[in-house]
C-alpha cells in the first residue's frame, strides 16, 4: 500500500488507538474529569491528524533523498523523537488552557504522554510496516519503482 491510501490508513488507525488510550491518560492526570479528558483528546487527535500528515509527507521527502534506504532503529527513533516534539509545541498551551494548569503543569502532564507516545508511535510504525509493508520511501530504488508502477 503506498501513496495517500496509506497515510489515510495509518492516520486513522493511529489517531483511533490514541484517543482512546489519551483519554484513559488525560483523565487520571485531570482527577477524573472523563469529559475534559475526552475533549482534549479530541482536539489532540486533530491537531495531530495534521500533523501527522505534514511530517510524514515531509519525513518521507527527506527518506527519499537518503543514499541509506530501509527503516533502522535510529531512523526510527529519530522518526518518532520528531513528531512528538512539534506535537508538544502545539498541545501544552492548549492542555494548560483546557485543563486550567500552568504552562509548567501542562508540560509535567505532557511528558507521561511524549514517553507513553514515543513507545506507541514506534511500535504502531513497527506493526504498520510489517503489515502492510514498507513506503516507496524506504524500499531499495529498483523495488521502490516497482511499486509506484502497480
Amino acid at each position: 500500500m503506498q501513496g495517500i491510501r496509506r497515510k489515510i490508513v495509518y492516520v486513522l488507525l493511529f489517531e483511533g488507538l490514541a484517543i482512546a488510550m489519551t483519554t484513559t491518560g488525560l483523565s487520571a492526570m485531570a482527577h477524573g474529569e472523563t469529559g475534559r479528558a475526552g475533549v482534549a483528546a479530541v482536539v489532540s487527535a486533530l491537531v495531530a491528524v495534521g500533523w501527522n500528515l505534514t511530517y510524514n509527507t515531509l519525513f518521507e521527502r527527506w527518506e527519499a533523498r537518503q543514499t541509506k534506504r530501509g527503516r533502522d532503529l535510529a531512523r526510527r527513533v529519530a522518526h518518532a523523537a520528531g513528531f512528538e516534539g512539534g506535537l508538544v509545541v502545539m498541545l501544552v498551551p492548549f492542555f494548560a488552557w483546557w485543563l486550567g494548569v500552568s504552562l509548567v503543569e501542562a508540560f509535567v502532564m505532557d511528558l507521561g504522554l511524549i514517553a507513553f507516545f514515543l513507545v506507541y508511535t514506534y511500535l504502531f510504525n513497527l506493526a504498520f510496516d510489517r503489515a502492510f509493508g514498507l513506503p516507496a520511501s524506504a524500499l531499495p530504488i529498483a523495488d521502490a519503482e516497482s511499486s509506484r508502477t502497480r
